[in-house]
């Protein structure tokens, strides 16, 4: 049987001067997805509210992502794993048809809620540390110490659809979410209106990319090559002297690309295209 591996010196190892133990966080599982949600309820704003009334039609815009909020629990029926519920918070940017062909940027929000189950391990050991914030000075406990951590990454989505719904027949359903934390909130200019009741409401459909994964603090034994030792010096630019700005802008490359946009992306000898070479 081969001896396990200890930190310190090495030698014969392609290179490598030392096995070192550090502290990071391993990726237990992840999955990737490529959601399309249609008819999520728009709340608009006070302003956005009174411009719908009187529109004529609507179209498509922008969304932005804000935030998203992420909840972790352990599956009762499945040792090891636990459901990743997500909330995506979107700024939408729309335009409402309310004289003839002049249209008016109407702002609100929307919201889509998401649940995955992912295998996270199992860990009996409870993690605290110094710089850990606990939930305020009255109870500085943390429940949840032995949970993984879930991490979504998502880039803003696609606007695919903008409509009207007439809910004068009663086939729309409430799905008011009674208000948002603050923080998100502010991302709005005036307040949200989300007791619509009337006939109109405005729902919209889009195309969202999104990963998650679970992840957990462990120790890993790594081999190590060198410092990071930076090979470039620091270009110091002074904010105060102009005599030599002409001379700092000749240094920049002309941006030829933000100019004529590339008629095809490089691809990689596999042929996928993304560039990247993982």
């Amino acid at each position: 049987m081969a001896d396990k591996a200890t930190a310190g010196s090495v030698s014969n190892t392609r290179g490598a001067c030392e096995a070192v133990c550090i502290h990071t966080k391993k990726i237990f599982s992840s999955c990737r997805d490529k959601d399309c949600i249609e008819d999520i309820q728009f709340y608009p704003t006070v302003t956005a509210q009174a411009v719908l009334a009187n529109a004529q039609s609507i179209r498509g815009g922008r969304v932005e992502l804000i935030h998203v909020g992420v909840e972790v629990e352990p599956v009762s029926f499945n040792r090891g794993f636990y459901t990743v519920d997500m909330r995506f918070y979107y700024r939408v940017i729309l335009q409402a048809c309310t004289n003839g062909t002049r249209y008016t940027e109407v702002e609100g929000l929307a919201t889509f809620d998401k649940r995955v189950i992912l295998y996270g391990s199992v860990a009996g050991a409870k993690i605290y540390s110094s710089d850990t914030m606990g939930f305020g000075p009255e109870c500085p406990v943390n429940f949840g110490a032995n949970l993984p951590t879930a991490v979504v990454e998502a880039v803003d989505p696609l606007l695919l659809c903008a409509k009207f719904v007439d809910c004068s027949c009663g086939c729309c359903v409430d799905g008011g979410i009674g208000g948002v934390w603050p923080c998100i909130a502010a991302a709005f200019s005036e307040p949200l209106v989300f007791d619509n009741l009337g006939a109109r409401r405005v729902c919209i459909s889009i195309g969202q990319f999104s990963m998650v994964r679970l992840e957990r603090d462990t120790q890993l034994l790594i081999p190590v090559y060198d410092y990071c030792i930076p090979s470039n010096a620091c270009a110091v630019v002074s904010s105060t002297n102009c005599e030599d700005a002409c001379e700092m802008f000749d240094s920049v490359e002309f941006p030829v690309d933000d100019f004529f946009p590339p008629d095809s992306i490089a691809s990689n000898t596999d042929g996928t295209g993304n560039g990247c070479s993982c």
